[in-house]
């Protein structure tokens, strides 16, 4: 753990089929990862309370707030970043977005590239290196060469050795020392839904 991290921070993810958090405290840290397609929206604030309630600390209590960003599912991303803003704003302590494919890379030597299935026959791709990140894109595939990371990175993929809500904690508190932009989604691709092709109610006088 950085000597120079903001904690405690609390931090969670819900860009794909679960509902992850991670409570980063100065002596440990406390993970919950709950499988789920459906109801993060529901479920996210009763399990951060589980969380501060297990780690024996209140919401005042709290430095910072840690949210993943994505890409990943278009609600559930807003789900997450909506209530990291919300939270934020109502503690009156910083919010910091991290996106999945860094927190995907945390821990690991440089260079890796992180492929991560992005669905459709499509991977998310980005390359990170001692000097820093490169673009992330959306892609129908990727070269695997050299050391890779993440869902879509085949049998040969390196092992990251933290969980994506612990990685998403330990980016954030080391980043909430210094100014950050608002989280904000994270996306590679357009949203599913799509408007309704039904003309707009009438309005009467």
């Amino acid at each position: 753990m950085r000597p120079d991290a903001l904690l405690p921070i609390l931090a969670f993810d819900t860009s794909a089929a679960l509902c992850a958090a991670a409570l980063l405290l100065p002596d440990r840290i406390i993970l919950r990862a709950e499988a789920m397609e459906k109801g993060q929206a529901e479920r996210l604030i009763p399990l951060l309370e589980e969380l501060l309630a297990e780690g024996g600390i209140g919401w005042p209590d709290l430095r910072a707030i840690a949210v993943g960003t994505g890409p990943g599912n278009f609600t559930g991303v807003r789900i997450a970043v909506s209530a990291a803003r919300g939270i934020a704003l109502g503690l009156g302590i910083p919010a910091v977005g991290v996106t999945r494919l860094e927190a995907v890379a945390y821990g690991l030597p440089r260079p890796i590239r992180v492929i991560e299935d992005a669905r459709r026959g499509e991977v998310y791709v980005q390359d990170f290196t001692e000097a820093g990140a490169g673009e992330a894109v959306l892609a129908e595939g990727a070269e695997i060469s050299g050391a890779v990371t993440g869902s879509a990175a085949g049998p040969g993929a390196v092992v990251s050795p933290v969980v994506i809500a612990e990685a998403i904690a330990r980016i954030g508190a080391a980043r909430a020392l210094t100014p950050q932009p608002r989280p904000a989604p994270f996306y590679l691709r357009g949203a599913d839904a799509a408007p309704p092709s039904d003309p707009p109610p009438v309005i009467l006088p």
